[in-house]
């Protein structure tokens, strides 16, 4: 029986040890040498190694040479052939090259976000065992097992990251060995011996009415920079809360030809490649956005996408970044324990919550307002849709939100059946319906005529307003046009807008 043990032989000119693993075998010796080196300081004077990094590595290469020799009979091997055998390159196909090249072909074929958790999994893996040249037959049942023993404290990576490696084994199999021709290059799989831990349930990160009208109608914190991250951070959130939670990689990625006639449509990106309907949904732009929306708009004519979020970050996840900073900014500026702060996630959840709890919308409606598949991905496929649903559903959630307090509804945001104008026309003749909200509840009313403009009539119900609205607060104003019928909404700071 061979045994193993890492070892150092003769010091360098350099003043540095090479590191080998010396085989046992039949009475006689031999040595593997590694890429690791140390020097007289981590080596103990009964001539032991004492360094925890490079013991660590021999141990996983011992652990796999013992794992190779019980695989097979190697009684009548001499030394120098058990060696050739643990170190043939031909059987030990690298398992860190062809990682890239499989997440590379998921790339080209527009997979780039499951593509970055694949990475993510092959570097913590090349972390773990500390090269960046692994080989499949280092992978064993038993190293793999440690490895994901090291991620239990994870809430999704000790599933997520598993079940990329595993993916990547299964595709390698695949293309090196041929049953038919008698081709084995990848000699066993690991994975039939190991159970994938579940992830955790996710957090329901919904918040309430309540704490929303909190969050949105508070002053910003004070800041010195021109483009401040909190309001970057409110201004994204709200966005997200009305258009139906979207994601912030589908706000990055919207083009110009995605917006037509105030309706944006778009393929989600998480799931537009795994569903039939490549995940297209089309959602309205209420009035009460508008401005928010419209405020971020690229003007750049060369420029082929909607928002100016490209000219300030590089990518979609910076973009993302950012947004949750500002967020946090709010929060922590609220006096929020740390643990409690919202992300961009909150408001997503948060639209589902409300729209199921608050405006009387079933589950199913709740899925196809957030673009879920809810099961029906064949039948989307055929089926034209009509997306009216939806945005009747999300016009619901910012009526509850910002136009009603914590014990009643109040109106609609817009007549569902009447079109958008652009503009909403005022004359002295026309009979005006304002309201003045602040955190949902009515702060101002009137009924009059005379007024010429949406700024005379602002600034009548700004008079009605409570004295004590602090420097920054925003608050909703909707005028309804009592001889059209139509209805706008509008929304100004203190300080800045009144």
């Amino acid at each position: 029986m061979a045994t193993f043990k890492a070892v150092v032989r003769k010091k360098r000119a350099d003043g540095f040890y090479p590191v080998y693993i010396r085989i046992v075998h039949r009475s006689r010796m031999g040595y593997i040498k590694t890429d690791k080196l140390i020097t007289d300081k981590q080596i103990l004077k009964s001539g032991e190694i004492k360094d925890a990094v490079v013991n660590e590595y021999c141990s996983r290469e011992i652990l796999k040479y013992i794992d190779m020799a019980n695989r097979k009979d190697i009684s009548e091997y001499s030394v120098s052939e058990l060696i050739e055998y643990l170190t043939r390159v031909e059987d030990n196909v690298c398992f860190s090259d062809y990682a890239t090249t499989h997440i590379n072909r998921m790339i080209r074929e527009g997979h780039e976000r499951n593509a970055k958790n694949y990475r993510l999994a092959v570097n913590h893996l090349e972390r773990y065992l500390g090269t960046t040249h692994l080989m499949f037959n280092q992978l064993t049942s038993a190293v793999l097992k440690k490895w994901i023993d090291s991620l239990s404290q994870t809430n999704r990576a000790k599933e997520m990251y598993p079940v990329c490696v595993r993916q990547i084994f299964k595709k390698a199999i695949l293309e090196f060995n041929d049953d038919e021709k008698g081709i084995t290059r990848i000699k066993f799989n690991p994975w039939l011996k190991i159970i994938i831990p579940k992830a955790d349930s996710t957090i329901q990160r919904a918040i309430s009415a309540e704490a929303c009208r909190e969050f949105f109608n508070r002053p910003l914190p004070k800041t010195k920079m021109l483009s401040p991250l909190p309001e970057l951070g409110r201004d994204v959130a709200l966005l997200s809360l009305c258009i139906g939670g979207i994601n912030t990689i589908d706000l990055y990625e919207l083009k110009k030809k995605d917006y037509n006639n105030g309706i944006i449509g778009y393929k989600r990106a998480k799931t537009r490649h795994s569903r039939r309907d490549e995940a297209y949904m089309e959602m309205r732009i209420e009035p009460f956005i508008q401005s928010t929306f419209d405020k971020y708009l690229s003007h750049d004519d060369s420029e082929e996408y909607l928002f100016n979020f490209h000219q300030r970050y590089s990518n979609s996840d910076s973009f993302n970044a950012n947004v949750n900073i500002g967020i946090r900014k709010i929060c922590q500026d609220m006096g929020m324990a740390k643990e409690d702060h919202y992300c961009y996630y909150t408001f997503r959840h948060t639209w589902a919550t409300i729209a199921q709890n608050d405006c009387d919308a079933n589950l199913y409606e709740v899925a196809f307002g957030m673009n879920h598949s809810h099961g029906l991905n064949v039948t989307r496929g055929y089926v034209k849709i009509d997306y009216t649903p939806a945005w009747e559903l999300n016009a619901k959630v910012i009526d509850f939100i910002f136009f009603s307090d914590e014990k009643s509804k109040q109106g609609k945001a817009r007549d569902f059946e009447a079109p958008a104008d652009k503009l909403f026309r005022i004359s002295k003749k026309m009979m005006i319906y304002g309201r003045a909200y602040f955190k949902g509840k009515v702060v101002g009313e009137l009924t009059d005529i005379g007024f010429s403009n949406v700024d005379e009539v602002i600034s009548a119900l700004v008079k009605q307003l409570p004295k004590d609205i602090p420097i920054g607060c925003t608050v909703q104003f909707r005028l309804t046009n009592c001889d059209s019928q139509k209805e706008a909404v509008y929304e100004r700071s203190k300080g800045k807008g009144f």
